[in-house]
């Protein structure tokens, strides 16, 4: 009978001198669970996240500009207040369990149940107040009085999100890679028929009902694949008041998580109202919407390796070695250039997918700028999971700080430039953000120096940034061809030479 598994694949797939390579591999624990995850994390993303990407793109066609611009308001709106309600517990639920799941079984229940106790309580809360304040958002922060019915629908989603994030959280801890794999297959099998049946039978409102349905099939999956998984590592699950002897857990990691999320969540959304209350406001946050699709594919992969990264870094303590530090630190990122470079050579891919209302040179410039941003989002990933690690969140709220101070400041004088000036405003924000907290780690030695400050990071980043001259000067194909490979060539030296095998171990911290 036949059998999918990493080993097999790689063995398959890799040139016989290879081979050996992939037998140390195997005989290192944590190589051999880090590819085992990783390949399961990618496997359920690709096959999931690309039939929602097709569904996303027959849900702008069929919507319009206009009305899929209100699809993203909706969305960013619902993705705003999930950082209250979900309070940092998937983050939370994923070290602490990975931590204590062998040595310490009871306290790893007792995580898993307040976790998704918390979850519950706080999805609630802040559901309840979307239901009560949908109107007045609508009219005074939207500028669209008429959505606020399908606001009050986005609670349902707000509410089932906060417990699908507990719950994914704690499959990641347990390791349960392959499962987690399945179950993004499913929501992705189910959401593609939803979505665009619901975008074309009832409009927005109906996209909005079908999104909250597959939220609903995703909480169902996760929450079977949890039953079993506390099953097989035998892990008692405790009553609510016992659970809350970890509540220090809650202080100490998850409020800084959500304090860091709500200089990100609400900030977003505060750009995105800034932008929607400009003249063709909702035009043209349909084209933001529409060229930030690629974004949220890309994001998810990077948030899908940080489940075995952070799992495997919390499982194995805070001393790992050099290599290991390097791959943590570049493997988001390295995923993240494999997407980008392409689409920022060859935008016009997208403007195809989408249709001629997506069509243009200010598509093709906010989708670039928002490529760029990507990768400097999936660079600082590998930092974050660092912090994570040694219990270092404050760290990363005092990074999201500045992030959105130039964020709101940017965008409140860039936006009259539409999509683009959004786009343009979170890429000055991040790279403003770098600058001044990358100094701070490399003091700290938090991660190897190579991945920080070094010729091949410098070479990478300015290859990268000079490909949106392609867009913006509309360079011929032809020679936009010749720069992809150029660019495909320097930065796999790049990150070959970083890479290099290194003999020594080093703390995290």
């Amino acid at each position: 009978m036949f059998t999918l598994s990493p080993k097999k694949i790689a063995y398959a797939c890799c040139p016989a001198r290879l081979h050996p390579m992939l037998d140390r591999i195997e005989a290192s624990n944590i190589g051999y669970r880090l590819v085992r995850g990783t390949f399961w994390s990618i496997f359920g993303i690709v096959l999931s996240r690309g039939l929602i990407l097709a569904a996303s793109i027959l849900v702008a066609r069929i919507m319009g500009k206009e009305v899929f611009g209100e699809y993203g308001i909706i969305r960013s709106t619902v993705n705003m207040f999930v950082v209250f309600a979900g309070f940092g517990l998937g983050m939370t639920a994923t070290k602490h369990v990975a931590e204590f799941r062998d040595h310490d079984p009871a306290r790893a229940g007792r995580i898993v149940a307040i976790s998704g106790y918390f979850a519950m309580i706080a999805g609630l809360l802040v559901a309840a107040g979307l239901l009560i304040f949908a109107p007045l958002l609508a009219e005074k922060s939207l500028n669209a009085p008429h959505l606020a019915g399908v606001l009050r629908i986005g609670a349902i989603i707000l509410f089932i999100n906060a417990l699908n994030g507990a719950q994914t959280g704690a499959l990641a801890g347990f390791e349960a890679f392959k499962t987690i794999a399945y179950v993004n297959l499913g929501v992705g099998l189910a959401s593609f028929p939803l979505l665009v049946s619901g975008a074309y039978f009832g409009g927005l409102e109906g996209a909005v009902w079908a999104l909250g349905l597959n939220m609903a099939i995703n909480w169902l999956l996760n929450h079977i694949a949890l039953r079993k998984e506390v099953e097989r590592f035998n892990i008692p699950l405790t009553n609510f008041r016992d659970c809350f002897r970890e509540w220090p857990i809650l202080w100490k990691f998850s409020l800084p998580v959500t304090l860091g999320g709500i200089m990100m969540g609400p900030v977003m959304w505060a750009c995105n109202a800034i932008l929607v209350n400009r003249p063709d406001g909702y035009g043209q946050m349909g084209l933001f919407t529409a060229a930030l699709t690629f974004h949220s594919i890309i994001l998810f992969v990077g948030t899908t390796l940080n489940g075995p990264l952070l799992s495997m870094l919390s499982h194995t303590g805070r001393k790992v070695s050099d290599q290991f530090g390097r791959i943590n630190i570049l493997s988001s990122w390295m995923v993240a250039m494999m997407i980008v470079v392409p689409l920022l050579c060859f935008p016009e891919i997208v403007e195809l997918l989408f249709g001629k209302e997506y069509s243009g040179r200010q598509f093709r410039i906010t989708f670039s700028l928002i490529m760029l941003y990507t990768c400097i989002l999936m660079y600082k990933q590998g930092l974050a999971r660092v912090l994570a690690v040694n219990n270092l969140m404050w760290w990363g709220f005092f990074s999201n700080t500045i992030w959105a101070i130039v964020l709101v400041a940017s965008a409140w004088t860039l936006t009259r430039w539409g999509a683009a000036g959004l786009a343009l405003s979170y890429l000055i924000a991040y790279i403003v953000n770098t600058l001044i907290v990358i100094p701070v780690y490399y003091r700290k030695n938090l991660i190897p120096p190579s991945t920080m400050i070094s010729w091949q990071t410098i070479v990478t980043w300015l290859t990268i940034f000079s490909l949106l001259g392609l867009s913006y000067w509309d360079v011929p194909m032809a020679y936009k061809a010749i720069c992809f490979v150029l660019a495909a060539i320097i930065i796999s030296y790049c990150m070959m030479k970083i890479l290099r095998p290194a003999k020594t171990t080093v703390p995290l911290l």
